[in-house]
């Protein structure tokens, strides 16, 4: 029986075996970078919000207390915003009479709370308590960054799942001594050696319970 395929079609068959293989691992990395740029994660955006308002004036500037305004962050899932009247305990004495601070005003007469953007807005199946990482010894700028030095809010993180399960891996390079949770400047001299005191101290469960699945998939 006579050849029906001339030899080089092997030849071609392999090449073309060879290139869709390439083709295909190329579109998975170059699908996996779009996924961590901050076109997908948010990072690093700043979102339209009713009134610009400045971590870093109201924190480093004035010196606020991160509770002040997130009254449940110590005992809730969810941190909290504060109602408009916390606002007013200021602004009724200061900038007054600012065109910027109209919809805070307006809010407060009209008894309708600002529609604030949610900049930290994890996927609805996961679950985040605020609580227990603080109560374990986990900083605000461990999750949120330096909130001090930024004018507009923004997310410093990516806030994947990938990122997540880094730091439940290795908990000891976020642990602070729990006086020290809301203080956007402590560093300590040796993360490494505080982390791993606190490790026992505040009794963190071990990597494998901390990555079950179970843990933020309820």
């Amino acid at each position: 029986m006579s050849q029906i395929f001339h030899r080089s079609t092997n030849t071609l068959s392999r090449v073309t075996i060879y290139a869709a293989a390439f083709f295909l691992a190329g579109l998975t990395w170059i699908l996996m970078t779009i996924d961590r740029t901050p076109y997908n994660t948010g990072q690093g955006v700043v979102l339209k919000q009713p009134v610009p308002f400045s971590h870093e004036h109201h924190v480093a500037g004035l010196g606020i207390d991160c509770r002040y305004c997130h009254t449940s962050v110590e005992r809730s899932a969810y941190a909290g915003l504060p109602p408009t009247a916390t606002c007013m305990n200021c602004h009724t004495q200061i900038w007054s009479d600012s065109p910027m601070l109209e919809p805070v005003r307006a809010s407060l007469r009209t008894d309708q709370p600002l529609a604030w953007t949610r900049v930290h807005d994890l996927a609805d199946f996961v679950y985040f308590d605020h609580s227990i990482h603080v109560a374990k010894g986990v900083g605000c700028a461990s999750c949120h960054g330096a909130v001090d030095t930024m004018p507009l809010m923004r997310q410093a993180a990516r806030l994947q799942m990938e990122w997540c399960l880094d730091c439940h891996r290795h908990p000891e390079r976020h642990l602070r001594p729990r006086d020290q949770v809301f203080n956007m400047k402590w560093r300590p001299d040796d993360q490494e050696a505080v982390g791993r005191r606190l490790l026992t101290e505040y009794r963190i469960r071990s990597p494998r319970e901390l990555t079950s699945c179970s843990t933020c998939h309820r």
